[in-house]
């Protein structure tokens, strides 16, 4: 049977300061939850009321693949569970593994431009803005295209050994993963 990487993305309802600080993760809810199985060879995507199902669908991947995904988005999701989720679910968190290797932090946007020339369309803050509009199609639009940013990350540096991304002073700079 196909080994099924689920590419995983959410935004939440809340700011970090709406939530009560950086430590209050748990309490900033989440807006619109998006996934992408290579066995299912589909996205999907998911809201508040159907949370259960997405963090089954993670639980059940042989392989989770996010950005920042440990310390924030399955924070986050924790607030709906009684699963640890880091230790529960078999994760490659690109952010953690590109920051082990250069010591400090980088974007998903500046490693997607510098790697194809592709970055996000929007940040977290528009995701929250929309939800309090009540927008949920563009949240989904936008959790969907981060979710893609991170599966072409992740196929770029298997299949290259390496991804680009831009330091402070914007310039182009290679680091390599095994993926």
């Amino acid at each position: 049977m196909e080994k099924d990487i689920v590419y995983f993305d959410l935004e939440t309802q809340r700011t970090a300061n709406d939530a009560g600080g950086w430590d209050q993760k748990a309490k900033m809810g989440m807006s619109i939850g998006v996934t992408y199985s290579t066995r299912l060879g589909e996205y999907q995507i998911f809201t508040e009321k159907n949370v259960d199902a997405l963090i089954q669908q993670l639980v059940r991947a042989d392989l989770v693949v996010g950005f920042n995904v440990i310390s924030f988005d399955y924070e986050v999701l924790m607030a709906y569970t009684i699963m640890d989720l880091p230790s529960q679910c078999r994760t490659l968190d690109l952010l953690v593994d590109i920051n082990n290797v250069l010591g400090h932090r980088v974007g998903l946007d500046s490693v997607a431009s510098a790697s194809f020339g592709v970055g996000k369309t929007g940040d977290g803050l528009d995701a929250i803005r929309w939800w309090r509009e009540g927008r949920l199609l563009e949240i989904a639009e936008y959790c969907c295209f981060d979710v893609k940013c991170t599966m072409k990350v992740h196929e770029y540096g298997r299949d290259n050994g390496l991804v680009y991304y831009f330091d402070r002073s914007q310039r182009k700079q290679s680091v390599a993963v095994k993926w």
